[in-house]
Parts: structure tokens; C-alpha cells; sequence
């Protein structure tokens, strides 16, 4: 490409290209400029550094932990025992005997028991609700690494964008001084300046644009992240071919097994457990009384026992038990459900990773073949053989190449992000 903005003098034209810096050092005064409009936010990690610091960092990941240990706290009371109830009674207040006082006072405690498998009902349920949160953690958890990877690879996109149009813009530019320089030698008429000056501004609004797209990008990833300050850039890239195809091999994969439907799953468990804690319901808990009464009138202290037992006479639970019922089996047709769409979901997610993979490959072929038909172009035009507005419609071919190429490696993490969340892993090979 150097050779086009080499100094060459056409004979009889007195047409002079002076000779100008490499693209990439045109480019990088504007990049400078753009990082620092960032401020003084650092660069983003690594993904999967990133991903780790999100850990204790993601408020959507904290909010779970914090559910998960709430779960694992209502287990273990679960398994408490009933409270005894301590009783005092005093009876014949006021009646004597003689000028006895014929007062008792009874001193008592009673223990509850629950039979027929309540306490271990009730256990269970416990663990089944606790395994149903940590199953909806592993879900948030994977779902997650998913949305992360599509932020990253998003902001890193938006980056790319931004390049390709400060690359534009310095073609426009190099365009517009090259039609200046032909108009004033009298080869191309004023209108073809006009043109390329126009072209030069639309470059220089898609620039502004594309950085703030990709400011906007960066601070979504910030915020998913639970990062304190917005990251200023993509350093370590994720849409590259050796990134995004690092997938374990399709025999490790769970397909069989996706958060959704295990989470389903945990949760009809744990529904399943509450009916068995209504049927209980009915059955009576048994307390047994020791105490101690003291007889006013003569000092003397007597142990006493009781047993007592609840009737279920008028309330039997009916209607409660009809209730878990029901809201049993709507978790279990939300289990099918979620089997129905796992299936589908993975069967779609193999599709788009395959069609990705061919059109990453077209775009970048089609990317090669924009830039060549640009450098032609530029000799043609620069010999005169080439027309300004041929030339000016090349170039915009190079950029829509590149920004398809951008765009198919970005769908590639997205299938690649979709795959892994309908298999039960964490997006792009870290262990779930």
C-alpha cells in the first residue's frame, strides 16, 4: 500500500503526490486522542480474568451467593426441634381452710414431638429448596459467563469499528488531497473536490460515532462486571479465530443436562417435598408435661404428668394439599417444557456455530479482495483511468468488508456463547 502514497510526477500533468507517513502512524495520533477522551479508566483484562474478578465483584453473582446461603441457612433450621413451653398455675386463690390457705401451685414443661415423619419432612424440603437455589446459581452463574463474553466481545467489536473508520477517514482524506491536486492541474473538474470533501466529513461522523459506540460498550461491560471505574480499551482479544474456537470437545459437553432444565428440575423436587410437608400437617403432635405442684397449705410438693394431643377435627389441611398439589404439577410441566427447549436450543446453537465458522471465513476472504480492488483502484485512479466516484465506492466496499468481517467474528461469539449455555458450561472452556 506504500507505494500508492509515494511522490510520482506525471508527465505533461505537473501532478505531484508527495509522500506520506504509513497508515499506522497516521492512525495512531488518533487513537491517542481517543484513549485519553476515555480519562484514566484502566484496561480490561483478559476474559477470563475478568471473568474471575466478576465473581466478587457481579452484583447479578452476589445476588445468588446470597440466595444460596440463605437456602442452605433454612436447611439447617429445618432440621430444629420443636420449642417446650413452660407452664405455671395457680389455683384456690383466696380459699383458706381453716386459716389455711389451701393455694397450689403447678410448675410445668411440656415437650412437644412431632410423629408420622413430619421433622424429616420437613428436612427434606429443606435440602430440596437449597439444591434448587444452588441449581439457579449454576444457571446465573453459566448465563452469565455467556452475557460477559457477548459485553466483551461486543466492546472489543466497537473498538475494531472505531479503527475501521479512523482508517476511512484517513483514506478520505488521502482521496480528497489527491482530487485536489487533479482539479488545480485541470484533470478533474471542482465537483470532483466537492465530492471527495464530502466523503471526508461522512468519515469523520462515523468516527465520532463509532467512539461512542465504543465508549458505550465499555461502560456496559464495566457495569456488568461490577467493575469501580469503566474500562478504557480491549487489550487481549476474544473474536480472534484461536479465542473464540477454544471449546472443549463435544463429548465433554452436557447437553443432556442445561442449567435451565436442572433448575426446573430442583424446583419440582423441591415443590414434590412441600406436599409431603401438607399431608403431615394432619397428623397430631404429641406433648408430654412434667412438672412439680406445691400445696400451700402443708408445704408438700407432688410431680405431676400429662400427655397431650391435637385433634385434627375441623382443619385437615384439604385445601393445602390440593394447593402444593397443583403447584407441583405445574413444576413438573415446566420441566417438559424446559427438556423441550433444551433440545431445540441445542440443536440451534450447533447450527449457528457451524454457520458462523463459514461466514467468519467468507467475510475475511471478501475482506481480502475489498483492500486489493482498493489498492488497484488508487494506481488506477492516480493514472487517471479510474473515475473519483468508482474509486469512492471501492473504498466504502473496503470499509462494509471490514465491518462485515467484524460483525461475523462477533456473531461467532455469540452462537459460541448460546452453544455453551445450552450445554451447561462455562462460555469458551472455563470449568462451570
Amino acid at each position: 500500500m506504500q507505494n500508492l502514497f509515494n511522490r510520482c510526477d506525471r508527465a505533461g500533468t505537473g501532478v505531484r503526490f508527495q509522500r506520506r507517513a504509513p497508515l499506522s502512524k497516521r492512525i495512531f495520533p488518533l487513537l491517542i486522542l481517543s484513549a485519553l477522551s476515555t480519562g484514566h479508566a484502566a484496561d480490561a483484562p483478559s476474559f477470563g480474568a475478568l471473568l474471575q474478578q466478576a465473581q466478587v465483584n457481579a452484583p447479578q453473582l452476589l445476588e445468588q451467593a446470597a440466595n444460596v446461603r440463605a437456602a442452605g441457612a433454612d436447611a439447617r433450621q429445618a432440621g430444629a426441634w420443636l420449642n417446650p413451653t413452660m407452664n405455671a398455675v395457680s389455683e384456690n386463690i383466696g380459699v383458706s381452710q381453716a386459716g389455711v390457705s389451701q393455694r397450689e401451685n403447678t410448675y410445668s414443661v411440656t415437650q412437644p414431638f412431632e410423629i408420622g415423619g413430619k421433622r424429616a419432612a420437613r428436612i427434606d424440603a429443606g435440602q430440596r429448596r437449597l439444591d434448587a437455589a444452588g441449581a439457579a446459581a449454576r444457571q446465573t452463574r453459566i448465563g452469565f459467563a455467556s452475557d460477559l463474553a457477548i459485553a466483551y466481545a461486543t466492546a472489543e467489536a466497537m473498538q475494531q469499528r472505531q479503527k475501521v473508520a479512523l482508517a476511512e477517514l484517513v483514506r478520505a482524506r488521502d482521496d480528497l488531497r489527491a482530487a485536489d491536486a487533479l482539479v488545480k492541474a485541470g484533470r478533474e473538474a471542482n465537483l470532483r473536490s466537492a465530492q471527495a470533501r464530502a466523503s471526508a466529513a461522512a468519515a469523520e461522523a462515523a468516527v465520532e460515532s463509532a467512539s461512542a459506540n465504543a465508549t458505550g460498550a465499555l461502560e456496559r461491560l464495566s457495569a456488568l462486571a461490577g467493575a469501580p471505574e469503566p474500562y478504557s480499551r480491549i487489550v487481549h482479544p476474544l473474536l480472534g479465530t484461536d479465542a473464540a474456537t477454544r471449546q472443549p470437545p463435544a463429548a465433554q459437553s452436557n447437553a443432556a443436562d442445561p442449567p435451565a432444565l436442572a433448575t426446573a428440575t430442583a424446583e419440582r423436587d423441591a415443590l414434590s417435598a412441600q406436599v409431603r410437608i401438607e399431608e403431615k400437617r394432619t397428623l397430631p403432635d404429641i406433648g408430654v408435661t412434667l412438672g412439680m405442684r406445691t400445696f400451700g397449705y402443708t408445704e408438700q410438693k407432688a410431680a405431676t404428668i400429662g400427655v397431650s394431643l391435637n385433634i385434627p377435627l375441623f382443619d385437615r389441611n384439604k385445601d393445602g394439599i390440593d394447593a402444593a398439589r397443583e403447584r407441583a404439577n405445574s413444576a413438573a410441566m415446566r420441566v417438559e417444557t424446559a427438556r423441550l427447549n433444551a433440545v431445540a436450543a441445542h440443536r440451534s446453537a450447533m447450527a449457528q456455530v457451524t454457520a458462523s465458522e463459514r461466514r467468519v471465513q467468507a467475510a475475511e476472504l471478501g475482506e481480502t479482495a475489498a483492500l486489493d480492488a482498493y489498492r488497484l483502484g488508487r494506481i488506477g485512479y492516480e493514472a487517471g483511468k479510474t473515475a473519483l466516484l468508482e474509486l469512492l465506492a471501492v473504498r466504502r466496499q473496503v470499509s462494509e468488508a471490514m465491518e462485515r468481517t467484524i460483525e461475523a467474528r462477533l456473531d461467532r461469539v455469540r452462537a459460541i456463547a448460546t452453544l455453551s449455555l445450552a450445554e451447561g458450561r462455562i462460555a469458551f472452556g472455563e470449568a462451570p
